[in-house]
């Protein structure tokens, strides 16, 4: 990797590293993004059906609008552009189609915030997040994250690619807990969403908020099932 793009500190990359490990205090573990009630609906009972879901999700919903917030916080850090970058937070903290979603969404990107302004402050983020009390706005965890990520000088597609793995791995460990799965078939169920990982990466590098939307009504429907799913053991 000797392109000028690749470039970075080995500093920064430890440090993005340490914001996408299940160990960064967000609470993570506790959310399924509705995959609970599609285990108990039965749409999701194996490795296979569980890879199917999570693609559909990465490359048609939720998972593809996080890949476009994240690239458009990005740019905009990279600019210096702190009016743009709270538009663009306020704009995902409305694109949560269900209750369930919006607070796993704030609950996760609040905890984010504050962790990564008191450990590694940055006066950038400091404003971000003066803007959103001011305004009463929640943050998104994928705003913070790119906008951190490109104030590190990490390259957008490298960030991008490693936020979204984060996701998936995350969501895939919900299903290892769910249906339930081994360490094994959950490592595989990874590995097969690599490709779509890197496929929505490369997509969403130059995307815009133009291009936001979604295709995956299943998702929304069964986080609005989940609000009344009497045995749970997730809050999304």
């Amino acid at each position: 990797m000797c392109d000028e793009q690749y470039r970075f500190s080995p500093l920064a990359l430890m440090r993005l590293q340490t914001w996408l490990s299940p160990s960064f205090p967000t609470g993570s573990y506790s959310y399924s993004h509705g995959l609970e009630w599609a285990v108990e609906a039965g749409d999701v009972r194996d490795r296979s059906s569980l890879v199917e879901w999570l693609e559909a999700d990465l490359c048609h919903g939720s998972g593809r609008n996080e890949a476009i917030f994240f690239s458009a916080a990005w740019r905009c850090a990279l600019d210096a552009d702190p009016i743009t970058l709270f538009k663009i937070a306020e704009l995902a903290a409305a694109f949560r189609g269900t209750s369930e979603l919006a607070l796993e969404s704030s609950q996760q990107a609040s905890a984010c915030l504050a962790v990564l302004r008191r450990v590694w402050p940055d006066c950038k983020l400091d404003v971000l997040s003066q803007m959103l009390h001011e305004c009463c706005v929640q943050p998104a965890v994928a705003v913070i994250l790119g906008a951190s990520a490109s104030r590190q000088g990490i390259p957008l597609l490298l960030a991008l690619s490693a936020f979204l793995q984060s996701w998936v791995a995350s969501l895939v460990m919900a299903g290892v807990r769910l249906i339930p799965l081994g360490q094994t078939d959950g490592q595989l169920a990874v590995a097969e969403l690599e490709g779509a990982v890197l496929a929505i990466s490369t997509q969403c590098e130059d995307a815009t908020v133009e291009d936001l939307g979604s295709a995956a009504f299943m998702l929304d429907l069964a986080s609005m099932a989940h609000e009344a799913q009497y045995t749970r053991l997730f809050r999304s």
